[in-house]
């Protein structure tokens, strides 16, 4: 490991007020902010003026290979879109498939600012694991087990195996979880057997919860009760859980998720897309409920730029509740930060602090949409995009450095995606 200076930077402190200082980055953690120590003596120094220093995006809900088919059925409801287009799509997927679409995801997520993400996909997981640590950035991992499926128990035992060959790899860029796809893909007995296995090992638990108002019918036709109650009744959510999407919250499940500690996963672009609905987001925030932020797949979003994800989050709750102020700036930053670093299990990652991980992306302010500076953070939210994202910095390493990803052949992976998803789709 090396160690890094960036002189005066504008930084996101860690009470989202911003100040102009430098960074000290020792090995893989930030070793102080301002008063650097004056034995400190770095391997690089970095210009920050006029940057901002922001924590790493965290991308609390994903499944990176489903770039392969962004574009490929949109305009379409869930159900229609899944049983249609993507499974049988998805069926036909091979280890080639699943690694170039990981790179092309992972790429996508290192030049738009983000430095952890949480995915649920299919086979090949390995491959997905060692590029994510090859590219350098946090991956939390998981298999997507479909308990109708013949080969589903299989699935979640090659989950375990998974946890075992990989949790903590890449000196702790990867970490696994139990992927349970959705209660109504998930037969109770299924869901029992997700839970023996994960709680052997304590595995967290990454599902789908309450996405469409026609799966909490199905559920409730078919077992009495909605689908929080009928996981918390499987024991589930005994273990650390992150739900994606719970868009569909009555009161019982929103005192299921307080009960478990829960955390949320809210995917306005995806869900405003799919048009499934408005996550209750003010409510479970005023209800002390973790709220994180995911793009979903970018067959539905269509892009994991975490950045444009923060903005939804903001703007969409404001006109839903008719409320300036029902998600500020400030707290959308925080749900696509720190309240996706502990949704994940991340121990001191989201925020710009003395020994916290050194996952930093520095945002270049000589832009229009930058310009005048009265609010940094704001300007972030509302103003900025992507393409201002200049250096990436994750676990103490430089991924990309003035728009150049360093650890990846952007060129390479462009051309093979195209080739691959062609070929994926006319098999």
């Amino acid at each position: 490991m090396s160690s890094i200076l960036i002189r005066d930077s504008y930084v996101l402190m860690a009470d989202y007020t911003t100040k102009v200082a430098d960074i000290a980055i020792k090995d893989n953690e930030i070793l102080a902010v301002g008063d650097i120590p004056a034995d400190f003596k770095a391997d690089r120094v970095i210009s920050g003026k006029d940057h901002f220093a922001v924590p790493g995006f965290v991308n609390g809900h994903t499944h990176a290979s489903m770039t392969l088919l962004r574009s490929y059925g949109d305009d379409m409801e869930l159900m229609d879109w899944l049983n249609n287009r993507i499974w049988p799509t998805e069926a036909k997927m091979v280890e080639e498939d699943i690694r170039v679409g990981g790179e092309l995801a992972v790429l996508e997520m290192i030049k738009s600012g983000t430095t952890a993400y949480a995915d649920m996909y299919g086979p090949h997981m390995e491959s997905v694991a060692e590029l994510t640590i090859k590219a350098g950035i946090r991956g939390i991992l998981a298999r997507g087990a479909i308990g109708l499926f013949p080969a589903g128990r299989q699935v979640l035992e090659d989950n375990v195996k998974l946890y075992e060959s990989y949790n903590g790899a890449g000196d702790g860029l990867i970490t696994i979880m139990m992927g349970v796809h959705a209660p109504y893909t998930c037969p109770p007995e299924f869901c029992e057997y997700a839970r023996e296995l994960a709680g052997k090992h304590d595995i967290p638990i990454h599902i789908h919860m309450n996405e469409t108002q026609s799966e909490i019918s199905q559920i409730t036709e078919k077992y009495g009760k909605r689908p929080f109650k009928y996981i918390e009744d499987t024991g589930l959510f005994d273990l650390p859980s992150i739900a994606a999407h719970c868009v569909w919250l009555d009161d019982e499940d929103i005192a299921i998720m307080k009960k478990h500690n829960v955390s949320a996963i809210h995917n306005p672009g995806s869900n405003m897309k799919l048009a499934s609905g408005v996550s209750p987001v003010p409510r479970l925030l005023n209800e002390g409920i973790n709220v994180a932020l995911g793009t979903d797949g970018a067959s539905s979003n269509n892009n994991l730029d975490m950045l444009e994800e923060i903005r939804l989050a903001a703007m969409l709750h404001k006109v839903n509740e008719l409320d300036p102020l029902a998600v500020p700036a400030k707290i959308a930053l925080q749900m696509g930060t720190e309240n996706g670093a502990k949704a994940l299990g991340l121990d001191k990652v989201g925020k710009i602090t003395a020994g916290y991980k050194a996952d930093i992306v520095l945002y270049d302010l000589n832009r229009a949409e930058w310009c005048p500076r009265h609010d940094l953070v704001s300007l972030l939210v509302y103003s900025a995009n992507s393409a201002s994202v200049d250096t990436v910095i994750c676990n103490g390493k430089m991924l990309m450095e003035k728009g150049n990803v360093l650890t990846m052949d952007e060129e390479r992976i462009i051309k093979e995606a195209q080739r691959v998803a062609m070929d994926l789709v006319n098999r």
